[in-house]
């Protein structure tokens, strides 16, 4: 017997998507928000959620948090839906889209999951790669949506892990460039101060994923939100698991929109470190730091070999994410912005592992 025949072949071909259990001092490997909610807010959540019956499902439409969302984005209510964070969401979009053959217009490099899931699904990623400076290449985008014929589109801006994002003339070009679904995930839109929201009335078939997980400091409770036309929210709908949004989270993600000024507070902090940090990385030696529109960036090692440098970093209690498996990035590291103490350990860890590495530099990156 061999029950695993049974198995889609296609899903038997793909690795399982993951992330190494390492944990460190400093932990800026995954793009989280470095400040917590203010405990006073927590307790908020946490008093009305004793209230509540626990052995009582969650309501099956959450209408108080989609209505939060709506007031929120600027979009109606009815064009969206909440989910276990935006993962969740991307998966039921794509549930709802692609079949065996499908084509999925992704560029690269970009957040895996898209491919992955649409490998999974049977369907055909196709492929575009980024410019040489890293930013899209609208162009060969919009031919390889019309050439394929594509279903999806999926964009990421800012995008994860190069941190540059699409202008808003670009995103219109893509809605134009045939019916398919364009998906825009704005995982990040509040590190830029952009977002696709305004183009959701002129082009229908315009799809934006969010989360709370980044600037909403809600990574631990998992909720993100689609937006798009009523029609479209209605049919990926119908691939939402019953509940998906359990009371606690639902609870949280309202409470954190009441106290949307003190978020908005920590988005500018962490912009002005995202700032900070790439002037004091600008002038040192064997490093490119790359403009980034996140709250993250790339760090291109030019000289010292980047997983030697990495595993130096993690030995003085710094984790950042290694992404040189990603297409045009053999010689990069991910680095989440932190707290300005994080930061400067990181300035100070990677001053020590690029002298490690043989560059001779001092372990203060403070000269820079």
């Amino acid at each position: 017997m061999d029950p695993l025949r049974h198995v889609k072949p296609a899903v038997r071909q793909i690795r399982a998507y993951t992330l190494a259990a390492r944990e460190a001092p400093v932990k800026i490997n995954q793009n989280e928000n470095p400040w917590d909610l203010p405990e006073a807010v927590k307790r908020r959540v946490l008093d009305k959620a004793l209230v509540r019956p626990w052995a009582r499902y969650p309501d099956f439409d959450p209408r108080e948090l989609t209505e939060a969302l709506a007031r929120f984005s600027g979009w109606s209510a009815d064009g969206i839906l909440a989910g276990n964070g935006s993962n969740e969401l991307i998966e039921a979009l794509l549930l709802v889209t692609v079949g065996p053959g499908t084509k999925v217009v992704i560029p690269e490099p970009t957040f895996t999951l898209y491919a992955h899931l649409t490998g999974i699904l049977g369907g055909v990623a196709i492929r575009v790669p980024l410019g040489e400076d890293l930013r899209y290449d609208t162009t060969a985008l919009v031919e390889a949506r019309q050439r394929s014929g594509a279903a999806v589109t999926v964009v990421c801006s800012p995008n994860n892990p190069t941190g540059t994002s699409l202008a808003r003339p670009d995103l219109e070009r893509l809605c134009q460039a045939g019916d398919g679904l364009v998906v825009v995930d704005e995982a990040y839109h509040e590190f830029s101060g952009e977002t696709a929201v305004p183009l959701l009335e002129k082009h229908p078939n315009l799809v934006i994923l969010r989360t709370f997980s980044k600037a909403m400091a809600l990574a631990g409770l998992r909720v993100g939100y689609l937006l798009s036309s009523p029609e479209i929210v209605g049919e990926v709908n119908k691939a939402r698991l019953p509940y998906n949004v359990n009371f606690f989270t639902q609870a949280a993600a309202i409470a954190a929109i009441e106290e949307h000024a003190v978020l908005e507070e920590m988005v500018r902090r962490l912009v002005e470190e995202r700032e900070r940090l790439l002037a004091r990385l600008e002038d040192l030696p064997g490093v490119r730091a790359w403009p980034s529109k996140a709250n993250f960036f790339l760090l291109e090692l030019l000289a010292a070999s980047p997983k030697a440098v990495f595993e130096s970093l993690y030995r003085r209690g710094v984790l950042v994410r290694d992404v040189t498996s990603y297409p045009m990035l053999s010689r990069c590291l991910r680095v989440s912005v932190g707290t300005p103490e994080e930061n400067e350990t990181f300035l100070h860890a990677l001053g020590a592992a690029l002298g490690e590495a043989g560059m001779n530099l001092s372990a203060d990156t403070g000269r820079a």
